[in-house]
């Protein structure tokens, strides 16, 4: 049909993107959940170290964390593929419509295979949560010293 996006490889006719376009502005605001988990993650994972809450839900918080950064890459990476694919169409604009489905899913597999562990140091909030559990690790919680000054306390009673 004229003004349709035809499933099958190869057909001939028009394209419209507009749905696809759609789809794509609403998997962007996707976007804003995916940050507001992060922050989250992190106010919860800043409670617990405050509290002195047991080590390992501090880890799985990191964990939570990581999943967010995994989560926001790989949205990222679908949103361009698909923007790519439809660039790729409009601007080649081929005789035969070629399978759109299968044209994101080689240019989403060709980005997600240049992952990297430095996509964690390139996330801000990521960095950022590290960061302030690190200092946060540092400070004295409710007036106690850290407890590297204890010996130095103890030292001083038996003195």
């Amino acid at each position: 049909m004229p003004g349709r996006s035809s499933s099958n490889s190869g057909s001939t006719g028009f394209i419209s993107f507009s749905g696809i376009e759609s789809a794509l502005s609403s998997l962007k605001t996707f976007q804003s959940c995916i940050d507001s988990g992060m922050d989250t993650v992190s106010s919860v994972a800043f409670d617990l170290v405050e509290t002195q809450t047991e080590v390992s839900s501090e880890y799985s918080m990191d964990k939570a964390m990581a999943e967010f950064v995994m989560m926001n890459r790989e949205l990222n990476h679908y949103v361009m593929a698909v923007q790519s694919a439809i660039g790729h169409v409009k601007e080649e604009r081929p005789e035969k419509i070629p399978d759109l489905k299968l044209l994101v899913e080689e240019k989403f597999l060709a980005l997600q295979s240049k992952n990297s562990d430095a996509d964690f140091q390139n996330n801000e909030k990521f960095v950022q949560f590290k960061e302030q559990l690190k200092e946060l690790k540092k400070q004295p919680i409710l007036g106690i010293e850290p407890l590297s000054c204890i010996p130095a306390l103890v030292l001083q009673f038996l003195a």
